[in-house]
């Protein structure tokens, strides 16, 4: 059997930043698995936003495939919004328990395709692998789990929700679920706590060799890099480092842990500084716009989803779509702040317009990308700033533009209008929050989509899609691979 296999997400993390926080002598662990390994970069899925690129980690499949399109939308079919927790301003106004209901209930069982297999659930398959995660958003395994009853307020939650859920054989998320008694407590998931409860769990799990496969979840980054900037990660990096450490510590230390273990640490996305606000609501004051409440739904035209350095908006009356978009299409254009407008003016064509020019794309062509994956352009390629040199299309602003973009666009609950914000911007949520001063994510741009990837001891690797760089994508298929499953 291949060797023992962990699965390190640190959620946001800029490779300048790990990058720093090695040189600089804060990263010890991250340092031991780059002096062993590989240290490169895997581009996220669009939007850039923790919920899609966590389903993408999980899966290896793109939003066309796993169906989750951004963290703030519009289920069509129940008339409704779904938020998974942009801000908690924004979960009182679509109401907390929907909110919690949706992130740690619907996600998984609902909104996640059923044939869309997760690693756990392929590696649970092989009745060979111990599965184990940790406060993750993605855990759909084989395994069912009851609501923990370790605490006054777990117990009086399992008496009104009364609900399990499917997951590795060992999950431990927040303090609602785990799979037996370590001690370990995550205060349900308080920012700041988050990493050290991994850490606790973890470091319990492979001391008493409980695992094979750990998804080793590790958030706090992501929330300190919000709060502080991209360039202030260097010490959210290092606490991360610790959680590494302990998990090492617990198999040996160091060095005997990677002999043993396989070890991947990644970023879902990287983050961007963020200096100005833009309020969605401003493009589209001329529209009846549904509310969080739902309120006059039936009156409503449109339904408008920020999501940090992203957005959509949905065309709510079906017989007056095809008149709907171009106007939502030119509204969004003029609003300040937004780079691109994304919208498919036909089933098998993609349009993409900046304040540059307009570019229409579809997939077939000869015109090849980096990854292998075939084009046709029609317009100007100034708006991706794409480069053709043999054939082969590339963009430094926007990597892996085409896939990224297609996929959000044909993804069946994303919006009929999807937004990247420029540079600086962010989209105010709902509760009315941003992250000015701070850092966010969520756009096509670079600065938001080229995150950290370090791995060493994995047996599979795909050279095809190193060849053509790395997207979050290929992770999932990399893991299969090395416990001797098919891609």
């Amino acid at each position: 059997m291949a060797r023992k296999l962990v699965l390190a997400v640190i959620d946001g993390l800029k490779p300048a930043m790990l990058d720093r926080a090695i040189r600089t002598g804060r990263a010890p662990a991250l340092a031991a698995v780059a002096r062993r390994g590989t240290v490169t970069e895997a581009a996220a899925a669009f939007p850039s936003v923790t919920p899609v690129c966590a389903a993408s980690i999980a899966t290896g499949a793109r939003n066309d495939g796993h169906h989750i399109p951004s963290m703030n939308w519009y289920k069509r079919d129940e008339q409704r919004y779904v938020e998974y927790g942009s801000s908690f301003s924004a979960a009182r106004r679509f109401g907390v328990v929907q909110q919690l209901t949706d992130t740690v209930f619907n996600m998984n069982a609902e909104h996640l395709p059923a044939d869309c297999e997760t690693i756990f659930e392929s590696l649970d398959d092989t009745g060979d692998v111990r599965t184990a995660g940790t406060t993750y958003l993605m855990y759909r395994g084989r395994h069912e789990h009851q609501l923990s009853r370790s605490s006054a307020i777990t117990r009086l939650a399992a008496q009104v929700v009364r609900r399990s859920v499917l997951g590795p054989r060992e999950l431990f998320y927040a303090d609602l679920f785990a799979s037996r008694d370590t001690g370990c407590r995550g205060q349900f998931g308080l920012p700041g706590v988050r990493d050290q409860h991994t850490g606790c769990v973890g470091s319990y799990l492979v001391e008493r060799d409980l695992c094979d496969f750990l998804l080793f979840s590790l958030p706090d980054n992501d929330t300190h890099s919000h709060a502080r900037g991209p360039h202030a990660q260097v010490q959210s990096i290092a606490h991360a480092d610790r959680q590494l450490e302990r998990l090492f510590h617990a198999g040996g230390g160091t060095d005997a842990f990677l002999d043993k273990w396989a070890v991947v640490v990644m970023a879902d996305h990287s983050h961007a500084p963020v200096e100005r606000r833009v309020d969605l609501l401003d493009a589209f004051e001329d529209w009846h716009v549904l509310p969080p409440s739902g309120t006059g739904r039936h009156e409503a035209e449109i339904a408008v989803c920020p999501a940090q350095r992203s957005a959509m908006v949905y065309a709510l009356v079906a017989e007056a779509r095809a008149e709907t978009v171009p106007r939502l299409v030119e509204g969004a254009r003029r609003l300040e702040g937004v780079d691109l407008v994304l919208w498919r003016p036909a089933p098998r064509e993609g349009a993409i317009v900046s304040a540059t020019g307009e570019l229409r794309f579809a997939p077939g062509g000869d015109l090849r990308d980096r990854r292998g994956g075939r084009w046709s352009l029609d317009g100007d390629r100034s708006v991706l700033g794409l480069d053709v040199g043999d054939g082969v299309l590339d963009s430094d602003a926007y990597p892996d533009a085409l896939a990224r973009a297609w996929a959000a666009l044909t993804c069946p609950t994303s919006g009929d209008v999807l937004l990247s914000a420029a540079p600086g911007y962010e989209f105010v949520d709902w509760g009315g929050v941003d992250h000015v001063g701070g850092g966010s994510h969520g756009s096509l741009h670079t600065a938001d989509t080229m995150g950290a990837l370090l791995f060493c001891g994995v047996d599979a690797q795909p050279p095809v899609r190193v060849a053509g760089g790395w997207s979050i994508v290929d992770v999932a298929p990399m893991i299969r691979g090395h416990f001797g499953l098919a891609a």
